[in-house]
């Protein structure tokens, strides 16, 4: 079955009004995982303030997001797809950026050596926080979707993206095909959006200005889109749809087929996106069989549900 895993991280902190405001967007997102089809057990969340709070898996240390990521490294496989999420402050010295944590901080090539023990070939990294530009060029490579909350690492000022990009995710308004998904790129236009619109309402000049990689040419774009030269994969990621949040019928049987159908709905996702990689026979081979099987599997549910009540 497809597998989506996630790893959330808020960071340090620094003072009590960003501490609270990083730790909402956190638990938003932890929370919204499981109803968005993450498996409990696909899921770590790593905080700065761990004691009391029995969601946090562990407190936002370099030993514990490698902990994490070596964890999903034995239990993920190449259809997967691996999310990680950073929310917190970043520093940049003029050559090196680093997301600060509870002890030594790590910077793009910390996370770059790590990601390399993944055997998913579908990664999303999203960096949220200030002077996160860098860590495009540095984790930037082919199916990883790369997302920082700055252009570059002079942007040192805390943002506000990561607050709006958990919104996009955890609430339908940024679903603008109404497809019941949201995509990355929906995601990301999202945030990107509602943070210009937070700005001019201050009247104050951005200082934050987000960017996205996902055609491992180490460069990210402000506008990306489906005809831009990035924007095609986020495009056809995401990380769970309305679908996957709808609760399971209580009959076993019942419950089985509708795992197994969005098990099947993920394979034609995942198809889709190595595409590019496949002869244009095996593809359509490939894909009318995911579907008729989609197909198939739908009738089986809805001849055991009977007819649909007006």
């Amino acid at each position: 079955m497809l597998k989506a895993f996630l790893l959330v991280v808020v960071g340090l902190s620094g003072d009590p009004e960003h501490g609270a405001a990083f730790q909402k967007w956190g638990a938003a997102l932890a929370d919204a995982s499981g109803r968005l089809g993450v498996d409990k057990a696909n899921l770590v969340y790593l905080a700065d303030q761990a004691e009391g709070d029995a969601k946090v898996n562990g407190r936002a240390t370099r030993e514990q997001i490698e902990k994490a990521i070596d964890g999903f490294a034995k239990s993920a496989a190449p259809e997967d797809i691996v999310f990680i999420t950073l929310i917190g402050h970043g520093s940049f010295d003029g050559r090196v950026a680093k997301f600060n944590l509870v002890g030594p901080d790590m910077a793009a090539a910390d996370f770059s050596a790590l990601l390399k023990r993944l055997p998913a070939k579908q990664i999303v990294f999203i960096n949220a926080a200030s002077s996160s530009g860098p860590f495009v060029a540095e984790l930037s490579g082919p199916g990883r979707t790369i997302i920082t909350a700055t252009r570059n690492g002079a942007e040192q000022y805390a943002t506000l993206f990561g607050g709006f990009f958990v919104d996009a995710l955890t609430t339908d308004e940024a679903d603008a095909d109404k497809n019941r998904r949201v995509s990355m790129l929906e995601a990301f236009t999202y945030a990107k959006g509602e943070v210009a619109k937070a700005y001019e309402r201050e009247g104050l000049l951005a200082t934050e200005h987000a960017i996205l990689d996902d055609n491992g040419d180490k460069e990210g774009s402000a506008e990306p889109s489906l005809t831009a030269a990035d924007g095609k994969l986020a495009a056809a990621l995401s990380l769970g749809s309305a679908a996957d949040a709808a609760p399971l019928p209580a009959d076993p049987k019942l419950r089985a087929l509708y795992i197994e159908r969005r098990d099947l709905e993920r394979r034609v996702e995942a198809l889709r996106l190595l595409k590019d990689g496949m002869s244009p026979a095996t593809y359509q081979s490939e894909l009318e069989r995911l579907v008729t099987n989609l197909a198939l599997k739908t009738r089986e549910i809805r001849t055991i549900e009977g007819p649909a009540r007006p």
